[in-house]
């Protein structure tokens, strides 16, 4: 339990797959003497008045503004609600702490989506990169992104941007690659299902980071963070999506057909990606600690908590 004199940590979208690992995390002194306070049930962050009495009421210490609808293909079927939320409900945010005259620090998390596609001999990416999103949910990052650094010229916000890459872990929603691989794979060691597991594109490769790695990365952002500066959040580590299923299928002993399913390809996708995140850990002191065998092996078993 926090003590009185804890400082207010607001997380938006603390109820989502992130959220959830930062109030562990703060539960674990991660962050701090902190608290973590969420918004009600119900809460929508595209509710001007709602944000405004909802801050006015907390008077948060620091913010990590995670609300968002982060789903990219969801976005090209809504791209009007991911504006909505990411960019206006952004905005809906700042003109709040400016009312309230706030004067602790927000961490805006953006997305490595940002980037677009990126030719191979470019890679790894950083911060210097342009950016050239290639949907929605990325147009509606960059945006907001740019609202809060506005807020930090022209107001003197303290704001951090945060550009993480893929994160994974237990909890992620089962529409992402790794947990929909996850649950083909329980299901087979189960015995609930063939050994067959259909798949899209496995062979291009992302950067993967576990969401608590990526959680410690806020951690030190916050802590140690250069105000007014934009941080890409990545392993550094460019793995092969086939060799991660084939790594989640010898932790379940089990031999399988892969099986390649048409209407799961993305053609125009990005075959290849990785991060450098140097100048964050040049800042802040922070490293990925968490081994990807471990992340696999807490991955399946949500996805088998998801079975019984």
């Amino acid at each position: 339990m926090s003590s009185k004199s804890s400082r207010r940590l607001l997380v938006t979208g603390a109820g989502g797959f992130v959220g959830r690992h930062v109030s562990q995390a703060v539960d674990r002194g991660a962050f701090g003497d902190v608290e973590v306070v969420e918004p009600p049930k119900g809460w929508d962050i595209r509710d001007n008045v709602a944000v405004s009495d909802f801050v006015e009421e907390v008077r948060p210490d620091h913010i990590i503004h995670l609300a968002a609808l982060s789903f990219v293909p969801r976005s090209f079927e809504a791209p009007r609600e991911t504006f909505e939320t990411n960019c206006i409900g952004t905005l809906n945010l700042l003109q709040a702490l400016k009312n309230v005259r706030f004067s602790g620090r927000l961490l805006y998390v953006s997305s490595g989506d940002i980037y677009g596609r990126v030719p191979e001999d470019q890679l790894p990416v950083n911060e210097a990169r342009w950016p050239e999103p290639r949907s929605p949910y990325g147009a509606s990052k960059v945006a907001a992104e740019q609202l809060c650094l506005q807020s930090h010229r022209s107001d003197g916000l303290d704001v951090l941007i945060a550009r993480p890459f893929n994160h994974v872990g237990p909890g992620q929603g089962a529409q992402f690659v790794l947990p929909a691989l996850a649950h083909q794979v329980v299901a087979i060691a189960d015995g609930k299902q063939v050994p067959v597991i259909d798949v899209g594109d496995i062979d291009s490769t992302r950067d993967f980071t576990d969401v608590r790695d990526v959680v410690a990365a806020y951690a030190a952002m916050l802590a140690r963070g250069m105000a007014g500066e934009t941080y890409v959040v990545g392993s550094g580590v460019e793995r092969r999506i086939r060799d991660l299923l084939e790594a989640m299928c010898r932790i379940e002993s089990v031999t399988v057909e892969i099986r390649q399913n048409p209407a799961k390809m993305r053609p125009t996708e990005q075959r290849r990606m990785v991060a450098d995140a140097t100048k964050l850990r040049r800042d802040t002191g922070w490293a990925p600690l968490t081994p990807m065998e471990t992340t696999l092996m807490d991955i399946l078993k949500d996805a088998r908590g998801h079975h019984e």
